[in-house]
């Protein structure tokens, strides 16, 4: 690190006031501030000592998204083999190196891509890049399919940067969670490639516009018709473990528990979140099933047929939870807030699921919907909180 200081040290005198770069100072003061603890502090207001800054907290979430990543990568290789039909010829490098030579790219597209946008914002507005990004860019790419082109990724995270974040005035301003934001600006301006019921896992000539498409789970639910438990292709076990068809990041339940716990003992994701969203799917799912004897059509019966419980370990409901619905910008502030908007992204990304067979995964438009309605959930909480005490304050008066 010695030597990656004395080279910052001696490109200073180019970006700082006078020099030939001083516009381009604060794609300098980003690298720095990324490499290094920054050295600037605040000159006034309350000052909190911490050994935790913003740049930390995005590093942990990314730790927190590796086995996902990871999984997800391996996994788009065993989809891969195994439609082919030779994946007990191949091992777990076979499936490993497969998986990173079709996620990676979409990883670098999307930090290339919104981290150029973010650079480009900070030049023209003169402040500092901020490291809000970082969890982003990696999220992108976790909540794709992986057939998506790597076009469609950068346009839908200029989108993202663009109008999720920057035009409310960037990092910790954004009132909707910009990987959200990419994937829905994808799945309404590509909605063929977003179908929300296909993963593509490729073909014999290792082209991608003859892909292979295997139905996830939701998505034979969505398009069989059948009723009772033969919807499912895969053992609870399989989607425990997540050798399913699925977007790269959502499919191992495992490899997401492991994030969960990341979060919640770093103390950076909200446990009342968490479990809120769990109450409300879980409720949201017990309902249904008590409402399926009495559905007509044989999709209603066999969405709603689904044991309960199930609802929490296929599609993308954990990931979504854990990873999106936690985001502590575009979530609700208070500890009882906190619970309604948790309640809430659970309680309608089932019935989305379960209501509109044409998107059978309703998280994303869940937690969007939620994202508008957290201020609106808080500014009750409060009022609700000041209402209280008067009336403590009334009765000690009286």
């Amino acid at each position: 690190m010695k030597a990656v200081r004395k080279l910052l040290d001696n490109i200073r005198p180019h970006f700082v006031e006078g020099g030939k770069l001083e516009k381009f100072y604060p794609v300098y003061d980003g690298f720095e501030t990324f490499a290094f603890v920054p050295g600037h502090a605040t000159h006034s207001g309350a000052h909190i000592r911490d050994g935790i800054d913003l740049k930390r907290t995005m590093v942990t979430v990314i730790f927190a998204m590796v086995p996902a990543l990871l999984f997800g990568m391996w996994n788009v290789g065993l989809q891969h083999f195994s439609a082919l039909g030779i994946s007990d010829s191949k091992d777990f490098w076979d499936f490993m190196f497969f998986g990173a030579w079709k996620v990676l790219p979409m990883v670098v597209v999307s930090y290339g891509v919104g981290l150029g946008v973010e650079f480009i914002f900070a030049i023209i507005n003169k402040h500092s890049i901020n490291e809000g990004y970082l969890v982003s860019g990696m999220l992108i790419p976790l909540i794709m399919p992986i057939d998506i082109p790597l076009w469609m990724v950068a346009i839908s995270v200029v989108f993202a940067v663009v109008i999720g974040k920057e035009v409310f005035g960037g990092t910790g301003m954004n009132i909707l969670n910009p990987a959200l934001t990419a994937r829905a600006f994808a799945f309404f301006a590509y909605p063929s490639w977003m179908s929300g019921d296909k993963v593509w896992v490729n073909t014999a000539d290792g082209t991608v516009v003859d892909g292979y498409s295997g139905a996830t789970i939701l998505g034979n639910l969505a398009s069989s018709g059948t009723t009772g438990s033969s919807y499912v292709d895969y053992s609870v076990a399989e989607m425990v473990i997540g050798t399913i068809p699925g977007s790269i990041g959502e499919t191992s339940k495992i490899a997401i528990l492991i994030g969960a716990i990341i979060l919640l003992v770093s103390g950076i994701a909200s446990w009342r979140i968490m479990l809120a969203s769990t109450i409300g799917a879980l409720t949201m799912g017990l309902l249904f099933n008590m409402a399926a004897p009495y559905m007509i059509t044989d999709v209603q019966k066999s969405f709603m047929s689904i044991p309960y419980w199930q609802h929490l370990i296929i599609g993308s409901w954990m990931f979504a939870t854990v990873f999106m619905a936690t985001d502590p910008v575009s979530a609700a502030q208070t500890p009882i807030g906190k619970l309604w908007y948790g309640f809430l992204i659970g309680f309608l990304g089932i019935m989305i699921r379960v209501f509109n067979p044409a998107y059978p995964e309703g998280m994303m438009l869940a937690i969007l919907l939620m994202n508008v309605f957290a201020p609106t959930i808080d500014h009750y909480v409060i009022e609700s909180n000041i209402k209280r005490r008067l009336k403590r304050i009334k009765v000690v008066v009286q």
